[in-house]
């Protein structure tokens, strides 16, 4: 993998879930590993950010936490990257630009979970995310209602995918996303910064 770009090639199904990762936890590895088998995607790449800029607090720094991330994370189809840092964008919609430049062919989904599409409308060209990949979102403790209802759902609702339709998602044109209920992993990063076990 050179300069933090894993291969990929044209035609195949390849899921991305962004963020801080400040620090990863196994309710990371539990959404990779349904997003996989829910979307039928053949590969996941993290992309850990050097920085969210919806957060006004910084991270701490990216080497530590794609160390935690590799350590945490063993999948063969999963990839932990800091892509971001490499090709200097710090907003999704530039990321997944620049991807699709880099990576013809190959067929992107971005992934998120339940809390972060309650939120979605307030990231920046979150219309142009929707207007160039799939989203696929994964149920979050305590985060089902308020995504459903979110601006973001509601504005885009004709577009959602059934849940039944999901796998394969990353083959249909978009605007296109799919929310899934599964079994949840109630971890968070949060809670585990407030409990001092990372700093």
């Amino acid at each position: 993998m050179r300069q933090g770009f894993p291969p990929a090639v044209p035609g195949q199904a390849v899921g991305l879930l962004g963020g801080s990762f400040d620090p990863a936890h196994a309710g990371h590895v539990h959404i990779t590993r349904e997003a996989l088998r829910r979307f039928g995607l053949d590969r996941v790449w993290w992309l850990v950010s050097p920085g969210n800029p919806l957060k006004a607090r910084g991270p701490a720094p990216l080497e530590k936490r794609m160390v935690r991330a590799r350590a945490l994370m063993r999948h063969p189809r999963v990839v932990v990257t800091d892509i971001e840092r490499h090709i200097g964008t710090r907003h999704t919609a530039a990321t997944i630009a620049r991807l699709q430049g880099r990576y013809p062919g190959v067929r992107f989904v971005w992934l998120m979970g339940a809390d972060n599409l309650a939120q979605f409308h307030l990231w920046e060209d979150w219309r142009g995310i929707l207007g160039r990949v799939p989203v696929g979102v994964l149920a979050r403790p305590g985060e089902r209602i308020s995504a459903r209802t979110s601006p973001a759902a509601q504005i885009f609702r004709r577009f959602k995918v059934p849940p039944a339709s999901a796998y394969g998602l990353a083959y249909r044109d978009p605007p296109a996303w799919a929310f899934v209920n599964m079994p949840m992993h109630a971890a968070s990063s949060t809670a585990i910064r407030a409990g001092g076990d990372w700093s």
